[in-house]
C-alpha cells in the first residue's frame, strides 16, 4: 500500500515502531494560566463569560466557541455543582490493575455552563448518580502549584 493510497480497512495498516527524540513544552495559555493561578492562589474558580451566547466556560477560554467572540470578562463559579456523568477506572495507563478503583467525572459547576473533567472521591463507585452534588476539595494552599490537581479532587456535598 503506498502512502497515498486510502486505507480502507485498518487491517492493512502498518506500523513502525521507534522512539521519536521529540521534545516539547506544552503552556496552559493565557485562560490557563489566569484560572490556575487563581485557583493556586485564593482557592477560587473562574470561568469567561461570553456576553453574546450567555455561556460561561469553565475551564476558560479566550474565544467563544459558539460565535468566536474574543472574551475578556472574567466571572467566578462556585465550587459546588453536578455529576453529569462518570466513568470508573480499574487499570492504569499500562494496562495494570489499580489499587482501588479511579472515579472521573464530568462536573458542571454552578455558575458555569461548560463542564470540567476531574477526580470523584470519597464515595463509592456504586453509590454515584447523575445529577449528585459535589464540591471541590482544595490541597493545602502551601501545596498548590498552579495545576489542575491543586483541586484534588470533588466529593460529595453532605
Amino acid at each position: 500500500m503506498g502512502i497515498l493510497e486510502k486505507v480502507a480497512d485498518n487491517r492493512e495498516t502498518k506500523a513502525w515502531y521507534g522512539d521519536i527524540p521529540v521534545q516539547h513544552l506544552y503552556t496552559a495559555g493565557v485562560a490557563g494560566e489566569r484560572f490556575l493561578s487563581e485557583i493556586r492562589d485564593n482557592g477560587k474558580i473562574l470561568g469567561t463569560l461570553c456576553e453574546k451566547c450567555n455561556f460561561v466556560y469553565v475551564p476558560p477560554m479566550i474565544y467563544c466557541e459558539r460565535c468566536f467572540a474574543r472574551l475578556t470578562e472574567w466571572v467566578p463559579v462556585s465550587h459546588k455543582g453536578v455529576v453529569e456523568s462518570f466513568t470508573v477506572g480499574y487499570i492504569d495507563m499500562d494496562g495494570k490493575p489499580l489499587p482501588e478503583p479511579r472515579v472521573m467525572a464530568v462536573i458542571n459547576l454552578d455558575g458555569a455552563t461548560s463542564s470540567l473533567v476531574h477526580f470523584l472521591e470519597e464515595i463509592e463507585p456504586d453509590d454515584i448518580t447523575f445529577g449528585m452534588e459535589v464540591e471541590a476539595v482544595f490541597r493545602p494552599k502551601g501545596e498548590r502549584k498552579g495545576s489542575i490537581l491543586d483541586i484534588s479532587h470533588f466529593r460529595p456535598v453532605g
